[in-house]
């Protein structure tokens, strides 16, 4: 085999695996949106054949040989293609690591733990859910000792997340996080509380879709590649490649804010997607690196943008001529300050820039508490109940709002939470960076997002999973994470708000 052919080779053998994905991918797009309610046996069966026909082409004998062949011969590789190698083989490496039987098993043990999931949580009922998340931790924890059986098997999962991130890490930056948000929550729980009525009232779900889809044309998505649909809990997914991105949303008709934020959010997810140079479609270097930018780049829409004064004014016609009731007699600053009221609450994805890290906090402690047997499954509500107490002082008053509010645990998604809170930190260092150039305020308010967008597309977007993260970040900084960007970001936010 030339090299020549060898790089033939290693495209198609990229194309085939997105061609799986995709399909995998809308089963799951499906499942979670439009598909029939007593459907997920089905889903489970195709995802097995399409599991095991993905394990088979991944690990054998003819792919490890060709990827081999090319890391032996990297030097005659441009960037890209080493790059793709190296990523490859790391996935084929761990998931040889990984029986078949049991890889197969896992995937449809997270279909029905997913449908589960959505039962469980409509009824309120942790004990329905509890035998498939017992499954999924302990399966977890099973790979990722399989994988990395020197290693610290929480280590590992959050390492899938965000290369090279540790419990280490992560206590240190929680840690930090926590000794200022919990002062700070302090002096605001001393001011006079914000009046949000302006957000809660009756909102239907046309005009809210109608909002929605303002506000994705309006942050710069490409309708023609991107599609919105409801479901229970938000999320976004490339189907194939950056060329077919969905998103997600649930509206509330007693608030319309919920969804509106969690478009954007989702939105900002879609925008690094769709943003991937178009050469690295159908490779694993199409989207974005890690969960940790992805979540700076859905919360930097969401929060930094979406929140700020300049985006509140600029939006504020719109809610009038949708909403012209409940809006009759408003501001814009009303509307700011509203969706900037900083207050304990429930619900992780509807809670306000403050105190979000101590709901990722939470779940976290959880996760690290499971892994290292100091907590049974069975006990997560209780602990998670106390835990919401002790962090934020309130009561929880059912698993619906408690312990089974989030999907991510039924998806297997464990170790990806303080995703979220890195990504909000991120982003807070980005907009620093990004100001030095872009006049940011100007352009959100007069709802010119171009150059806000092209200022990412050029340092974040289109690279794609090209580089590691840390190389990634470190370039767009020019130096080193520094979390106090995101401190200053929230200390300045309540001062504005609350004139501390």
């Amino acid at each position: 085999m030339t090299i020549t052919e060898a790089r033939e080779q290693l495209m198609a053998l990229q194309r085939k695996m997105a061609a799986y994905d995709h399909a995998m991918g809308l089963i799951y797009y499906d499942g979670n949106t439009t598909a029939p309610k007593d459907t997920a046996a089905n889903r489970a069966m195709s995802l097995s054949v399409l599991s095991e026909e993905m394990y088979k082409l991944s690990t054998s004998d003819e792919t490890v040989a060709l990827l081999e062949f090319l890391d032996a011969n990297k030097d005659e590789l441009d960037t890209h293609e080493k790059r793709m190698v190296y990523l490859l083989l790391k996935g084929i490496r761990d998931m040889q690591k990984i029986p078949m039987a049991e890889y197969i098993e896992y995937q449809e043990l997270l279909v029905t733990a997913d449908d589960v999931w959505h039962r469980a949580k409509e009824a309120s009922d942790f004990e329905m859910f509890r035998p498939y998340l017992e499954k999924v931790f302990a399966t977890a924890r099973k790979f990722a000792l399989y994988i990395e059986p020197d290693k610290d098997p929480y280590d590992h999962c959050l390492g899938d997340y965000e290369e090279g991130l540790t419990r280490e890490a992560c206590d240190e930056f929680f840690g930090k996080l926590r000794s200022e948000i919990v002062p700070l929550l302090k002096e605001v729980g001393a001011k006079p509380q914000v009046d949000d009525s302006i957000r809660h009232g009756f909102f239907p779900e046309d005009k809210q879709e109608e909002l929605s889809y303002y506000l994705m044309d309006k942050i710069g998505l490409d309708l023609g590649h991107v599609g919105l649909s409801t479901t229970e809990h938000p999320f976004t997914t490339s189907l194939g490649s950056h060329f077919d991105e969905r998103i997600t949303t649930h509206y509330f008709t007693d608030d319309f804010v919920c969804s509106m934020y969690s478009v954007v959010h989702e939105g900002g997810h879609a925008l690094y997607d769709t943003g991937s140079a178009d050469d690295l479609a159908y490779t694993v270097l199409d989207g974005g690196v890690s969960m940790s930018i992805h979540e700076s780049q859905s919360r930097f829409y969401e929060n930094i943008i979406g929140r700020s004064r300049s985006f509140c004014r600029m939006i504020f016609p719109k809610l009038c001529e949708l909403f012209p009731e409940h809006m009759e007699g408003r501001t814009a600053e009303e509307f700011y300050r509203a969706v900037n009221k900083a207050e304990p609450s429930l619900i992780r994805t509807e809670s306000d820039e403050l105190t979000y890290c101590l709901h990722i906090m939470i779940r976290y402690e959880l996760e690290k508490r499971i892994f290292d047997g100091e907590l049974e499954v069975r006990d997560l509500p209780a602990e998670w109940n106390r835990m919401y107490k002790e962090y934020l002082g309130i009561d929880v008053p059912d698993d619906k709002r408690g312990v089974l509010q989030d999907s991510h645990w039924a998806s297997g998604l464990i170790g990806y939470f303080p995703s979220y809170a890195l990504g909000n930190a991120y982003g807070a260092q980005f907009l620093a960076k990004m100001k030095e150039t872009v006049d940011f305020d100007k352009c959100i308010e007069s709802g010119d997002f171009g150059p806000v967008n092209d200022w990412n597309r050029e340092h974040i977007w289109k690279h794609g999973s090209l580089y590691k993260p840390v190389e990634l970040l470190e370039t767009v900084m020019e130096g080193k994470f520094d979390p106090d960007y995101y401190i200053n970001y929230l200390r300045g936010k309540c001062s504005d708000v609350y004139g501390l």
